[in-house]
């Protein structure tokens, strides 16, 4: 939504992993540095951690752009928890690889079996584990013994672990990870951005998509964003995403210190609340591509469109009951001055209206408020998967 208001060309805080959008932070330059000499040895491992949205998976969306499949073939696992004889399975389906039966030793097998096929072809091949912080000692296990392939005295496979600081910490003190440290050749933690870098990174995903100064940005408004964050790169998305629906809802131009504690403080109750609302829309089941019809979209994308229309209803009910209770309210004021009062009489009357006015206008200016909540979550929903655009 906030894209067409803003003649942007995309969404530029979109939380997947996208090597477009990819900012060289002080510490993504070292990092960058580390796997250009890992990659360099051909074998070992190379370890990059850092805390939950540090930029892991983007830095590795980055990497594969500039590597030469030709020359290195990569497989990529996203790990749960996994056992020893779990993970070569996984390694194996990551290769493309078809195991026949469903035993370890058949799956080594074939695993050897393509990584000589590769290194004969002149290929080497690189293993990218995400997430390895859900990896038990066994699993950890496995992935050493499968580096340990070779061809002659070629090795066949390299690999790149990535996990939160958990797994830094696990690697480094866990005694029966000794053998599996000692491969590791190159590592690096994703620091979070420092305060001039938010800056710099914020301005540099907009330009990725045509920005120019629209909205425009407060004084001292990615300074605060910077305090907010903590300058961890996913929560910078997630506010700026949010910052700039409120700007587009509320059609403004500039986006203000107030609107970002406004955005802040919503997120801060959603999570107080356990994300419920927004949980619920994340749970429905998504529409058919296939559906045509715009009436019938929201319900059959999921989106529960006789609540979503019964809030509509009653936030129309309320504002026109307000708004006609104002009215009155300001009539009656205006009587009160043709009456036969005393002044003290008519002031009193006249103080006793405005107050009730300003109440009933603090009440009008709630409900907006919470409409625009509601709004705000469901496009964001609507948002977060493009097959869901139909509705």
């Amino acid at each position: 939504m906030y894209e067409q208001f803003y003649g942007l060309t995309g969404r530029a805080f979109q939380l997947t992993p996208d090597p477009q959008f990819y900012f060289e932070s002080v510490s993504h330059k070292k990092a960058m540095s580390y796997l250009g000499y890992g990659l360099a040895q051909g074998e070992g491992f190379i370890v990059i951690t850092g805390e939950v949205g540090a930029g892991k998976s983007t830095l590795v969306a980055h990497l594969m752009e500039r590597i030469d499949p030709a020359a290195l073939t990569v497989a990529q696992v996203v790990t749960s928890a996994l056992g020893g004889e779990e993970i070569v399975h996984v390694v194996a389906q990551a290769f493309g690889l078809s195991v026949e039966g469903h035993d370890k030793a058949s799956a080594l097998g074939a695993i050897e079996r393509f990584l000589q096929d590769e290194a004969r072809a002149g290929r080497r091949c690189l293993l990218v584990v995400d997430e390895c912080q859900n990896l038990d000692l066994a699993a950890l296990e496995e992935l050493r013994m499968l580096s340990n392939f070779q061809l002659g005295s070629h090795p066949l496979l390299q690999g790149l672990l990535l996990g939160q600081p958990e797994f830094r910490r696990t690697l480094a003190h866990h005694p029966e990870l000794e053998q599996l440290r000692q491969r590791v050749i190159a590592s690096h933690h994703l620091e979070a951005l420092g305060e001039d870098e938010v800056a710099d990174y914020v301005r540099h995903r907009l330009a990725c998509v045509g920005w120019s100064d629209h909205p425009a940005l407060a004084e001292g408004l990615l300074d605060a964003l910077f305090r907010h964050t903590d300058g961890i790169p996913r929560r910078v998305n997630q506010v700026m995403n949010r910052l700039l629906l409120l700007g587009a809802i509320e059609e403004r131009s500039e986006l203000t210190h107030e609107m970002l504690d406004e955005v802040v403080a919503e997120m801060a109750e959603d999570q107080l609340r356990g994300g419920s609302t927004h949980a619920d829309l994340r749970s429905a089941p998504v529409a058919s591509e296939s559906s045509e019809n715009d009436e019938d979209a929201p319900a059959a994308a999921g989106v529960p469109a006789a609540e979503v229309a019964a809030l509509l209803a009653s936030r129309d009910a309320r504002t026109a009951e307000l708004e006609a209770a104002i009215g009155e309210l300001q009539a009656a004021g205006r009587g009160t001055r043709d009456e036969a009062l005393s002044p003290e009489e008519a002031r009193l009357a006249e103080a006793r209206l405005a107050a009730e006015i300003e109440r009933l206008e603090a009440r009008l200016e709630e409900q907006e408020q919470s409409f625009r909540h509601v709004l705000t979550m469901l496009i964001e929903w609507l948002e977060e998967d493009p097959s869901r655009e139909a509705a």
